[in-house]
């Protein structure tokens, strides 16, 4: 894949944690084949392996399509060394055909141990990607980027940039330091409930965690958000600003905001109830599959 085809990504797509085939056993494995076969189906544009995948996740996800886009969002360059994923990605693209992209991040301080100068170590992860034999260029990543450094380094050094839990203003910023020929391909977690207080309650389920990781808190900061608005999961102001609450079509519409602000593509991460996005949320993939029939 190259800067010149980002039309592959489609304007929307799927993001989520449950693609992990290394997680599940021969049953969990085959729902996982069936499900990711069935969003080929539903013409959604890239499937995004999300919560820190490994290079085999990605295999068994390419090996069950045959025309879909698939990235992962994202590999941590803590998790596996360049040299090894260079190699493992240029198998796996040989059978994607040029639809696979590696999503690259930093991760986090408080969930890394050897975590230090985090702009610093995806420099010098990208120089040995580049390095590899084969090489792994910039025409096959992005990178997860939220400050000012990062995007640019994903405009130099990659297709373009997949933040994680950003807002439309973030968004706008986004495309603005990225110039207009990077890729930007933001997350946006959805709720599909019209109960906004049930809603709220199964975002900040979700939210809660990555309240405590510094990137996304200074990011957030930066955006004009306050040290109150995490008190308890979220302030109403800075859910709203966060996800899509509420039915399918309100979904397609807080979408079309983030392609409005400057988004190329919005991979669409399901939140249910009961399982805070950790299943495979099939019936609502299908739900919105129906209001995005303009868009995939």
């Amino acid at each position: 894949m190259t800067s010149g085809t980002h039309e592959a990504f489609g304007r929307v797509g799927i993001w989520s944690s449950a693609l992990h085939a290394s997680r599940r056993d021969d049953a969990g494995r085959k729902a996982l084949v069936e499900a990711v076969a069935e969003l080929e189906e539903l013409k959604y544009g890239t499937l995004w392996i999300g919560g820190s995948p490994s290079p085999e996740d990605a295999a068994v996800v390419v090996a069950a399509t045959r025309t879909i886009t698939v990235a992962t969002g994202i590999v941590s360059i803590w998790d596996h060394a360049a040299e090894e994923v260079a190699a493992r990605i240029a198998a796996i693209d040989a059978q994607a055909r040029g639809r696979f992209v590696l999503g690259l991040g930093v991760s986090h301080g408080p969930m890394v141990p050897q975590y230090a100068k985090p702009y610093s170590a995806m420099v010098a992860y990208l120089d040995a990607l580049d390095a590899a034999t084969p090489p792994l260029g910039s025409g096959h990543r992005v990178l997860a980027a939220l400050g000012p450094k990062m995007l640019k380094l994903a405009t130099d050094r990659a297709l373009g940039a997949h933040p994680y839990l950003v807002t439309t203003e973030h968004t706008a910023e986004a495309r603005d330091a990225l110039g207009p020929d990077a890729l930007l391909a933001p997350e946006l977690s959805v709720v599909l409930d019209t109960d906004l207080d049930r809603a709220r309650t199964t975002a900040r389920d979700m939210l809660s965690m990555y309240l405590g990781l510094p990137n996304y808190t200074d990011n957030l900061l930066r955006l004009g958000f306050s040290e109150s608005d995490f008190d308890g999961g979220g302030s109403v102001r800075l859910l709203d600003a966060l996800f899509a609450l509420g039915d399918a079509d309100r979904v397609r519409d807080r979408t079309r905001e983030y392609l409005d602000a400057g988004a190329d593509h919005v991979a669409l991460q399901v939140l249910t109830a009961d399982e805070g996005g950790g299943g495979l949320p099939r019936s609502e993939w299908r739900e919105l599959a129906g209001v995005f029939a303009d868009e995939l």
